[in-house]
């Protein structure tokens, strides 16, 4: 099949070259315009149908590109925004792609702008006119933050492929399931005083403190109700990452704030979480109402496992010879299997995303692009 669009290597420079960093801090977040344009002009070459959406209240945009017609087919998704970068401790240029020692270096080459390059140089070198059910690319923003994309789409979108594969830096390994990831800021408020008459004033750190114990308890709790054997942290974790209070010796403490995050395993939902915690505190929050405030600091992720259909999961095992895992980390997979069986597999290592000098290793090159082509034309032919 005649190539119509530029060479695997031009293709992923073009993409690692426009920066889009997703960040809390609305000082350094940035669009994804360009790149979803960019991306879309590639798709338009190859003859697939293009639908760009706003994700509401943003700058930020979600591209869904199709060809084939008909009911089920396979929905490729990736996301099309990175981490910020220390430029301090980056060697080269972030944006700019460099081969070296067999090696792609570049801010996205794994996480996950360079899925797109490998979707496109597959897709130029097969048939599409062969296809027998849709295949679809689609192109998130936002998955770094509050997976407003993911989100958005499964509300907006009314199609139902036959399954979902993420392409996130996996090794090559199925994914078919990670814990998810929940986080809380929780103040006390007491009473200032003069540290001579403590009877006078109210010590947030002292409710703190019964407030921790009560929490370490639920940690405890989650680690005995909630084992998971796939997993090789087997339970849901709980971090006390900060905690601050005080600001003066001689005072009674009258704020003390306490971040923490939870990482549950399947079959923990963010809901029970937030029950289990109030239930944990209940007497304490009697006690002392309207002291004590607990709010969610991020968009919370659901835990993912795959519990589809089996017979999906063992074509895509059998005809690629892979075997599934599990992970530590997030994906937008609780989101998309809302829609249809999700897996996620993708080139490139896990370690490298979020780290500087980031590298995708060019010995996942060709089994990439082998795999993939035979999941295409599984699907799809």
């Amino acid at each position: 099949m005649t190539r119509k669009i530029p060479s695997f290597i031009e293709i992923y420079k073009s993409l690692i070259k426009i920066p889009t960093i997703s960040s809390e801090n609305k000082l350094i977040d940035q669009t994804n315009k360009n790149l979803i344009y960019l991306l879309s002009n590639y798709f338009s070459d190859l003859k697939f149908l293009i639908k760009i959406k706003n994700i509401p209240y943003t700058n930020k945009f979600n591209m869904l590109a199709s060809i084939g017609y008909g009911e089920g087919g396979l929905l490729l998704s990736g996301h099309t925004d990175t981490v910020n970068f220390d430029d301090t401790s980056w060697t080269q240029d972030p944006f700019q792609l460099i081969e070296k020692n067999n090696k792609l270096y570049g801010l996205g080459v794994v996480d996950m702008k360079g899925f797109f390059a490998f979707i496109l140089d597959i897709i130029s070198s097969i048939d599409l006119k062969k296809l027998k059910k849709p295949l679809y690319i689609l192109g998130t923003a936002n998955e770094e933050t509050d997976m407003s994309g993911a989100r958005y789409f499964i509300q907006s979108t009314n199609i139902k492929p036959d399954c979902i594969i993420i392409g996130e830096p996996t090794s090559l390994e199925l994914i078919t399931a990670h814990k998810g990831h929940t986080s809380y800021s929780l103040e006390v408020i007491g009473k200032t005083a003069h540290s001579s008459n403590p009877a006078i004033g109210i010590n947030s750190i002292d409710i703190m403190h019964k407030i921790i114990n009560k929490l370490i308890s639920l940690k405890k709790y989650f680690k005995k109700k909630y084992f998971h054997k796939d997993f090789s942290i087997s339970y849901p974790t709980m971090n006390f990452a900060s905690i601050q209070g005080g600001d003066a010796i001689n005072k009674i403490c009258s704020s003390c704030i306490l971040n923490f995050e939870i990482r549950p395993t399947p079959g923990l939902t963010v809901k029970k979480i937030e029950i289990l915690i109030q239930n944990k505190l209940k007497k304490i929050i009697k006690k002392w109402p309207d002291r004590i405030i607990l709010k969610n600091l991020f968009f919370s992720v659901p835990s993912y496992e795959y519990s589809s259909e089996k017979k999906i999961l063992n074509t895509i095992e059998k005809s690629c010879k892979l075997i599934n895992k599990t992970v530590d980390y997030c994906t937008e997979a609780p989101f998309f299997q809302k829609i249809a069986p999700t897996l996620i597999l993708g080139p490139g290592s896990i370690q490298q995303a979020h780290c500087s000098n980031e590298y995708l290793d060019c010995h996942f090159i060709q089994p990439t692009k082998n795999i993939f082509e035979k999941i295409i034309k599984k699907f799809c032919y």
